[in-house]
């Protein structure tokens, strides 16, 4: 099985955390892929150098100052660090972009109400998953940024969120992967101020149900939504979980909640 994993800023901004999901990432046997955010990491920096940060609707608007702002940060910065801890866990990553290899097509959002500037959309049908397993096949552990590019010389700010799903969509045509969103909460939770009252289990009937009688906090719909795309394209399995649990929710007997068909 391919492990396809995404950590989030909650992680990356917690060097404590950080180190100990990279000690349990490390010690997973078999291909795996890791994903990450940007963390707060950019706008730290950003406010340093006198970039502001725009938002709309919580999404960053990626400007032309931005866009090298991101790539520095999201690319260079996080995703080195990221890499260098690993091997020193003995973890063979190697640090990539979706521009590295034309790993990642993507292209530039169109402006619809919203301009969101160099915000890429993955083209998933033009994905090579051959150069994926060269990677994989090789012993190699691919660190993924999340940035992609156009075609035409420009990077692209990408949700990370989308690019795990996308991978793991194309890589299930070759392998059983099993796709595992890790951010602070223990699961999808039924009652948002209740960390006990993980849902085990989440299928399409019932994610209807949550959702109509409003019981699922707005920043989840995103990741379940990503979740349900790539069950419905053949990924076997999604899991939700605890970043510290990341090494139970690659086994049998997983906590977290699991998205199925």
């Amino acid at each position: 099985m391919v492990f396809v994993i995404k950590i989030g800023g909650n992680v990356l901004d917690d060097p404590a955390a950080l180190q100990l999901f990279l000690r349990d990432f490390a010690s997973i046997k078999g291909p795996k892929i890791l994903v990450h955010g940007g963390g707060k990491i950019a706008t730290r920096l950003g406010d340093q150098l006198g970039i502001e940060s725009k938002y709309v609707d919580g999404r960053r608007i990626t400007d032309d100052a931005t866009i090298d702002l991101v790539t520095m940060v999201y690319g260079g910065l996080v995703n080195k660090q990221l890499v260098a801890q690993l091997q020193s866990l003995s973890c063979n990553a190697i640090g990539i972009t979706g521009a590295d290899g034309n790993l990642l097509p993507a292209q530039k959002r169109p402006v619809k109400t919203i301009d969101y500037g160099w915000v890429g959309d993955v083209k998933a049908d033009t994905l090579s998953v051959d150069r994926w397993k060269l990677l994989l096949d090789n012993g190699m552990v691919p660190v993924l940024a999340p940035l992609t590019h156009d075609g035409a010389g420009h990077m692209l700010n990408t949700n990370a969120d989308t690019m795990a799903a996308t991978i793991a969509i194309a890589l299930s045509a070759r392998y059983p992967v099993r796709l595992i969103y890790c951010f602070e909460k223990k699961g999808i939770l039924e009652q948002v101020e209740d960390e006990t009252s993980v849902i085990r289990f989440i299928n399409p009937v019932l994610y209807a149900q949550l959702k109509a009688e409003q019981k699922l906090f707005a920043g989840i719909l995103p990741k379940l939504d990503n979740a349900f795309d790539a069950i419905e394209k053949g990924v076997q399995q999604v899991l939700i979980g605890h970043a510290v649990d990341l090494l139970q929710n690659t086994g049998d007997e997983t906590t977290g909640t699991l998205i199925s068909a």
